[in-house]
């Protein structure tokens, strides 16, 4: 016991000294810790030619092919592509080869879904059959009624995919209401805790799917089952599962209450960086840390301050402004400045890997800053203009 107390004050001791050094210090700007060229305005043509580049790549890329042709559509790049990349759309323009090829690809799986495998079987694992196709069966139906929003009219493709992902909903346990997950331990998009945000993203979607989706009596059951499951579990999700339900929210009759929505803004002001960006590794963190885990965290991250990154502050930006945050918000408006600032040479924005130390330059190690491209140009292309 006296152990535990003496280490306790040393770190006390350790966070006050940090505190008071970091205040002191002059604040490097974000030029300075990085070598990345970074453009004087952001460049919408140059983020659409990025996201192609790798939403082509993806598709080649020999893990991600799958039977019968396809391949696997990805929380990292594919999910965020398939969001962005019609923002960016000019007038009269035909549609990208690389999302057409998407959405043929998930329209084929979708139409063959008794006769394609899933994207793992069990000998990647106990239950990874499961995970992967219920992960699947919400990614596909989130995707194609994202596209389907744009035209004003949901497809019978689109309904079977709804559909898909319903049969495989939870209906009993703790987990009831929600799905089954793909879980390899990669945050934030393939652990135990990512299905909260999948099963956010699918509920956005039905709610703001067109012809009256949500409310037809058919959905009805599920969509408030999947409500129930949203609202039972929120307490104990991180930041960033948080903001999905936050976005979700917003296009729905179930918001959250007023106590939600200002411990939620009071978490994300006080975790804003001085340059008014937000950094993916403190958004994701989980929000039950025992005392002495705090501590060390905290004494960690006065060492080493996190960066803010492209993936958290366009997510955090994007869902501010889905829930009708004012434009002259300070923290909005500090946030949108971070991103029309930040845009890198190559039209993409950083985020790196929370799991391990990625080559920047390798086709993997660019996976993070996909994500981050795809959802700083919802947060900039949503955004009034400048």
């Amino acid at each position: 016991m006296r152990k535990k107390a003496f280490t306790a004050l040393l770190l006390l001791a350790a966070l006050g000294v940090g505190i008071l050094f970091w205040k002191l210090k002059p604040q490097r700007s974000r030029a300075e810790v990085s070598t990345a060229s970074y453009l004087q305005h952001w460049d919408p043509a140059r983020a659409a030619a990025y996201l192609d580049s790798r939403e082509q790549w993806w598709q080649n890329w020999p893990p991600a092919k799958k039977a019968q042709g396809t391949f696997c559509v990805s929380c990292h790049t594919a999910l965020p592509y398939a969001m962005a990349r019609p923002l960016l759309q000019q007038a009269g323009e035909a549609t990208a080869p690389p999302e057409k090829a998407l959405i043929d690809n998930i329209e084929k799986r979708v139409t063959n879904w008794a006769q394609i495998p899933p994207y793992y079987s069990d000998h990647a694992g106990p239950g990874k059959a499961a995970q992967s196709r219920a992960t699947e069966a919400v990614l596909n139906a989130v995707i194609l009624a994202n596209d389907d929003a744009r035209h004003g009219h949901l497809r019978a493709v689109t309904r079977t995919a709804f559909d898909e992902a319903w049969a495989l909903q939870e209906t009993t346990g703790q987990n009831a209401g929600g799905w089954q997950w793909q879980d390899f331990g990669l945050a934030p998009w393939e652990t135990a805790e990512s299905a909260y945000q999948g099963a956010a993203l699918l509920a956005e979607k039905a709610e703001s799917a067109p012809d009256g989706y949500a409310t037809s009596p058919a959905t009805q059951p599920y969509l408030n089952h999947l409500w129930d499951y949203l609202q039972r579990g929120y307490s104990q999700q991180s930041l960033m599962n948080q903001l999905y339900v936050l976005w979700a929210s917003s296009k729905s009759p179930r918001p959250l209450t007023a106590e939600q929505h200002e411990k939620l803004f009071k978490a994300l002001g006080s975790l804003q960086n001085r340059d008014g960006g937000w950094s993916l590794s403190q958004l994701n963190a989980s929000p039950n840390l025992t005392t002495w885990r705090w501590l060390r965290k905290q004494a960690k991250l006065i060492l080493h301050p996190p960066l803010s990154d492209g993936c958290a502050t366009g997510l955090v930006v994007f869902v501010l402004q889905q829930s009708g945050v004012s434009p002259q918000d300070p923290m909005l408006s500090r946030g949108l400045q971070w991103l029309r600032q930040h845009q890198r040479s190559d039209g993409s924005w950083r985020a790196d890997s929370l799991n391990a130390k990625r080559d920047p330059n390798s086709g993997v190690g660019r996976f993070m800053s996909d994500a981050a491209t795809g959802y700083a140009v919802m947060a900039l292309k949503t955004a009034p203009v400048e």
